[in-house]
């Protein structure tokens, strides 16, 4: 999925190479990072989240092996924080790679269009801050659709519910409302609002910096979230029978 979405907007922006080359250098880098980072923040991120959660305990529901798991000699606690911890090991590892495919076909792009100047600015840095604010910013939904994951056998409840909620969630994020950050699906959009917009007549230049607030609150609300909703998923696991 990474390599696949990377590769599209590499070649777009490759054969609008003569329209992006009169850019400065950071607003390519900002518009090629921005193109993903969108599709990611808006609609990718939920939606592989909700597939995540559910695929790390589908297992267990086709198989109906729940009640063999807890009647092994370790603690329903471990055995919870395991599956949990593998779940966000797995958003990670997407993230990470969407990280090395944007710098890796940025870099590309530069050698292949040296017009479009991808050379003269690094957003490494940047960009690892803006996806681990990304990442941070997921914790809310995935402790939710974890959740979910445990309270339905079947995919069609949690797909449901984390679709409407992305979706209401990019509405509010959209529509600017100052109280969107207390919803936890649209945490991903709010999350990538330190990407400069594309400038237009009378909007100053941004500055050759993007900097990146990780203290705001759409990160403490997920992060509330996260441990509010765990524990919750915790208690419903203790409730689980292993007669």
């Amino acid at each position: 999925m990474p390599l696949l979405l990377c590769t599209l907007i590499s070649i777009g922006f490759y054969t609008k190479s003569d329209l992006l080359a009169k850019m400065p250098a950071m607003m390519v880098w900002a518009r090629f990072a921005g193109a993903i980072l969108g599709v990611m923040g808006s609609l990718l991120l939920p939606m592989l989240i909700v597939f995540i959660a559910y695929s790390v305990n589908s297992i267990e529901h086709k198989a109906d092996t729940w009640k063999t798991l807890f009647s092994l000699p370790i603690s329903k606690l471990s055995v919870y924080a395991a599956k949990y911890l593998y779940a966000l090991f797995l958003v990670f590892l997407c993230l990470a790679l969407f990280v090395s495919f944007t710098i890796g076909f940025g870099n590309l792009l530069g050698l292949l269009k040296p017009a479009l100047k991808f050379s003269e600015y690094s957003m490494t840095s940047t960009l690892i801050q803006l996806y681990f604010k990304l990442f941070l910013s997921s914790l809310g939904i995935l402790s939710i659709q974890f959740l979910l994951s445990l309270l339905f056998r079947d995919f069609i409840k949690p797909m449901g519910i984390g679709f409407v909620g992305t979706i209401t969630g990019v509405i509010l994020a959209t529509a600017g409302w100052q109280y969107a950050f207390w919803f936890p699906y649209s945490h991903p959009m709010l999350a990538l609002q330190a990407l400069p917009r594309r400038a237009g007549p009378g909007v100053p230049a941004p500055s050759q910096t993007i900097t990146v607030d990780f203290f705001t609150h759409e990160i403490y609300v997920s992060f509330a979230i996260a441990i509010v909703v765990f524990a919750a998923g915790y208690f419903i696991v203790l409730k689980k029978s292993v007669k």
